[in-house]
């Protein structure tokens, strides 16, 4: 009994606070700040703005209408996240489907943690945040990822310790923003997936990686078919005449293929003569890409 008490009181605390202009928290230092921030609280909805750094510019409006029926029913099981910026005003960081979906509910409150942060943190933490979750598409993920870096001046390093993946895997979503921008519709309207945005990368040409995407659409190919026709295309560029050997690569090598153009975020080739002997072809497309894949050598030795 003594606790629900204290919960109560606490809560009534924390109205008083949100609703007395005169003490108003504005900073982590101002005075009662600790009580206020990373607490959940009752927000009205229409005290909320839109993050403008919201990375996610899709939202499917049929699983935003289940998710309302739910949130009907059980109410919003998880917080959103908001920054506190002026009096009863408070800016979206994380949660904009469920602050969407619980309009549509109907909903004139939802439960909230208030954090204090400057434009630069609210960035990163909606960036971050969006990044980690499943429904956003390759594109969108490469744009978060893209921000990071021009906005928060993260390396590519530093944000694989933020988001928890990959350098080799950021630098693939990094690398499809190259493509045409129909292309990246394309990806994002779900086309065609990530893999076949991969393998067109290594076309420089926009016009032939258009070309190449319309075969890809009409035809309904897979990712490997796709793959060997950007090979082909390169080969015939080159002036020379496609292997027919290509399909005769041992298959403990095949089997390794895939997670080498992986590690090395590159297309890799192996070519196989009949004594077994072979070579192992990484290429590269600049300077900067070559002391990338120099670093990568290095680091394994």
């Amino acid at each position: 009994m003594a606790k629900a008490t204290k919960k109560q009181a606490l809560g009534r605390g924390l109205s008083a606070l949100l609703k007395d202009p005169e003490n108003d928290i504005k900073s982590a230092s101002d005075v009662n700040a600790d009580k206020l921030v990373g607490n959940i609280v009752e927000l009205e909805i229409d005290a909320i703005e839109v993050n403008p750094f919201q990375p996610r510019s899709n939202f499917n409006e049929e699983t935003l209408q289940e998710l309302a029926t739910s949130i009907k029913e059980l109410g919003v099981i998880q917080p959103i996240t908001v920054r506190k910026l002026d009096f009863n005003k408070y800016q979206l960081i994380s949660g904009e489907r469920r602050l969407r979906a619980s309009k549509l509910a109907g909903l004139e409150a939802v439960p909230a943690y208030i954090r204090i942060a400057n434009d630069q943190e609210s960035l990163e933490m909606a960036l971050v945040e969006n990044i980690q979750r499943h429904d956003l598409d390759p594109i969108e993920i490469a744009l978060s990822y893209q921000r990071l870096i021009d906005e928060i001046n993260l390396t590519q390093e530093q944000m694989s310790d933020r988001v928890g993946k990959k350098r080799s895997t950021i630098t693939n979503y990094l690398r499809l923003l190259k493509l045409d921008p129909i292309i990246q519709t394309g990806m994002r309207d779900g086309f065609m997936s990530m893999g076949h945005g991969r393998a067109l990368i290594n076309i420089e040409n926009k016009k032939d990686q258009l070309d190449i995407y319309e075969k890809i659409i009409s035809e309904n190919l897979s990712v490997r078919a796709t793959e060997q026709l950007v090979k082909q295309y390169q080969e015939k560029k080159d002036g020379k005449t496609p292997e027919k050997s290509s399909n005769n690569v041992p298959e403990y090598i095949a089997e390794s293929i895939d997670t080498l153009t992986e590690y090395f975020s590159t297309k890799v080739d192996v070519k196989v003569a009949k004594n077994g002997k072979g070579k192992l072809i990484i290429p590269f497309h600049s300077k900067e890409d070559f002391n990338r894949l120099k670093k990568l050598l290095h680091s394994e030795q």
